[in-house]
């Protein structure tokens, strides 16, 4: 899983490969801070793949603790959907993905922007960037999607795509792009 070398953006790419509920779904995955890759085959004839599950949660693991977590997989399926609406077939940029409430009371010590309660410290949220989509569409997009809760952080250049409530927060999304 571990591929060193140059500063890595953290990506995640999603593959419609078919339509349909039992439709085969891809999310491949670099890691911004560890430089982990992960292509993986999560769902396919109608259910999840629990061995590739749980090598998603090895890469969205706290990394500052090294604690695994399982992933939410309607985490997966928002981005699956996401990458769809954006029509792009690059990989998604991951920041974070799960993290342990002592990685996230740490964060929160330093940022207002970090929840006491975030979900991620569930397995239900993950921040991302989608290489030639400007996070601000992106962010966009994944409300338009109703699935959850969208915030959007322009300065720090990503958006957070969680399992919870439908809500958004963040900065002020600008013009739709056309």
């Amino acid at each position: 899983l571990r591929q060193f070398g140059a500063a890595t953006l953290g990506l995640a790419a999603v593959r419609v490969v078919s339509a349909g509920t039992d439709a085969r779904r891809e999310l491949s995955f670099v890691h911004t801070h560890t430089g982990e890759q992960l292509t993986a085959t999560y769902f396919e004839a109608g259910v999840y793949v629990g061995p590739v599950l749980q090598q998603v949660n090895q890469l969205l693991r706290d990394f500052r603790t090294e604690t695994v977590f399982p992933i939410d997989p309607a985490v997966l399926d928002r981005l699956f959907e996401l990458q769809a609406v954006a029509g792009s077939r690059e990989p998604f940029a991951v920041i974070s993905g799960y993290r342990s409430p002592l990685t996230n009371a740490a964060l929160r010590s330093r940022s207002s922007g970090v929840a006491e309660h975030s979900l991620h410290m569930q397995g239900r949220a993950i921040d991302v960037r989608l290489p030639g989509t400007p996070t601000d569409q992106l962010a966009r997009l994944a409300q338009r999607l109703s699935g959850g809760g969208v915030g959007y952080y322009r300065v720090s250049d990503f958006v957070h795509v969680d399992t919870g409530r439908v809500r958004s927060w963040g900065d002020a999304l600008g013009p739709v792009r056309t």
